[in-house]
């Protein structure tokens, strides 16, 4: 059993996030969820929370047990983090080093494990020369980006920048902890 944070931000696509940790737990893995408030508009709390069987976290001061800090803590005591879906806004808040909610103050704690990031955008701001440039910044980094599909997005653009599969971003967790 290995331990992944799994990191949700918010997209429309975070429904998805509920299929990939499923299927991650079936398989025998301690999945814990990581939320941005903006996440929590779109997939609730609780429904991660159910699938997951561990707590979840939404704020980087949600600290219930004194004994520990969970930003710091949870990270060194897991295997893999991943992102799905990765907003432009998280992708570029990673980029430039900053640390104001549970997610990236937690990368900034994981940077010695593997990370895998799945964006999900609207296809102009998924090929924003920012964008790119942030997503070339987390590869030279080591990150492992799970490139998104072309499809018709919620906005109704066609183009590239919907979230890969939940069996692709699967395989890709279960190729990287081999």
């Amino acid at each position: 059993m290995k331990t992944i944070i799994l990191g949700i931000t918010g997209s429309i696509a975070a429904y998805k996030a509920a299929d990939i940790a499923n299927e991650l737990v079936k398989l025998g893995h301690d999945v814990h969820a990581v939320m941005t408030r903006n996440a929590a508009g779109f997939i609730t709390p609780l429904t991660m929370q159910a699938l997951t069987k561990n707590r979840v976290f939404t704020g980087v001061l949600q600290e219930d047990d004194p004994s520990e800090i969970v930003h710091v803590a949870l990270p060194q005591r897991a295997d893999l983090f991943i992102i799905a879906p990765a907003t432009a806004n998280i992708i570029a808040k990673i980029a430039g080093g900053i640390a104001d909610d549970m997610i990236t103050s937690m990368v900034l704690a994981a940077h010695d494990m593997p990370m895998l990031i799945a964006p999900a955008m609207n296809t102009r701001m998924y090929e924003n020369p920012a964008t790119r440039h942030n997503l070339s910044i987390l590869e030279e980094r080591g990150w492992t980006v799970i490139e998104p599909r072309e499809a018709r997005l919620a906005c109704g653009y066609v183009g590239k920048g919907a979230m890969a599969e939940a069996s692709v971003i699967i395989s890709a967790v279960l190729e990287t902890l081999k």
